[in-house]
């Protein structure tokens, strides 16, 4: 039986092989769960980048430029990092360069992988049906917070593992560690995750309406993939 693992943040994936794996990067709070909104709602695709000032040269390319540090948007900027910013009709059929502090890091270090995933609670039902046609080993990805877990991306890879147990085995203490998570809070989900100090961290910038939205589940029936640097909604 094909197996499902976790790798708590981008500072241990040094540690999990990558090669012939599905890796599921994950960044609940909030760069995956914008991805997924942005291209549910028309964005034609989403370019992680690592650093400011590469994403601030594709601005002249066309691109729509988005991300935060610290869950502050960057100057010069188009938007920032919120999910009701990626649902603006103007961004419809466009391209968009995103870099934040976590998320856009770990799509990258993810590089290696057979194939590229984007997950969040507002495409879970989705994602699993996918996973559970697949045919290979899933890693999933959490962004976590500058090098350490977080609770939320934890949660999210505890609902995953939940919704594919009976068709992956789980491997290593940090699934069944993130399983077990998942299982103890499932009923006060929502409750659980506003506990998390990445969003104690952001509600200091006004963002509880992105929280309770990002912590929304199966709002969206699609499965981002990254093809050729960019996420896109696979034909």
């Amino acid at each position: 039986m094909r197996s499902i693992e976790v790798c708590f943040t981008p500072d241990l994936i040094r540690q999990h092989s990558l090669k012939e794996k599905t890796v599921v990067v994950v960044d609940i709070f909030r760069a995956t769960s914008c991805i997924v909104t942005g291209l549910a709602h028309g964005v034609k695709a989403i370019k992680p980048i690592a650093e400011i000032e590469e994403t601030l040269l594709h601005g002249p390319k066309g691109y729509v430029m988005a991300g935060e540090r610290g869950g502050v948007v960057v100057e010069g900027f188009d938007i920032g990092n919120s999910p009701f910013e990626y649902q603006q009709d103007y961004l419809a059929s466009r391209k968009v360069a995103i870099s934040t502090t976590n998320g856009s890091q770990a799509v990258l270090k993810s590089q290696g992988a057979s194939e590229i995933l984007v997950g969040a609670f507002l495409n879970l039902e989705a994602l699993a049906m996918y996973l559970v046609e697949s045919k290979r080993d899933i890693l999933i990805h959490c962004a976590g917070w500058k090098g350490t877990p977080n609770l939320e991306d934890s949660l999210f890879a505890g609902a995953l593992i939940d919704e594919v147990a009976e068709s992956l085995t789980i491997s290593g203490d940090s699934a069944l560690i993130a399983h077990q998570l998942f299982i103890s809070a499932h009923e006060n989900l929502l409750a659980t995750a506003l506990k998390s100090s990445h969003a104690e961290r952001l509600k200091n910038f006004g963002t509880e309406q992105d929280l309770v939205f990002c912590m929304e589940e199966s709002k969206y029936a699609i499965v981002p993939k990254l093809i050729e640097g960019e996420l896109v909604i696979p034909t």
